[in-house]
């Protein structure tokens, strides 16, 4: 069993700044990927951003150069630091880690809502 905790999210101004966490433990050995994932209401969930265990990161267009995702392979942790964020930011965050091409794990999700 692995188990995905989050942290972080809240309530946030347009232009203001959040730090997402995860960690994952249990039986956790190796992920080939760890990220983020988020889902608005009436939207599906869509991927924000996420890291191989060799370094390579991928991002979203809406968060290019606003969101930056860092990973702790050893600690098994991964952070997501959001800024410049905007109203159309506003979902639950869910992080994930994928041990396989089948095989994912997902935490049970943090609020972000941007609101003035």
């Amino acid at each position: 069993q692995v188990q995905l905790v989050e942290s972080g999210g809240g309530l946030v101004q347009p232009g203001g700044s959040l730090r997402l966490s995860c960690t994952a433990s249990g039986n956790t050995g190796s992920f080939y990927s760890m990220g983020w994932y988020r889902q608005a209401p009436g939207q599906q969930r869509e991927l924000v951003a996420d890291m191989t265990s060799g370094g390579t990161t991928n991002y979203a267009d809406s968060v290019k150069g606003r969101f930056t995702l860092s990973r702790d392979n050893a600690k098994k942790t991964v952070h997501l630091q959001m800024a410049s964020l905007k109203p159309e930011d506003t979902a639950v965050y869910y992080c994930y880690a994928r041990r396989t091409a089948t095989t994912y794990y997902w935490g049970q999700g943090t609020q972000v809502t941007v609101s003035s």
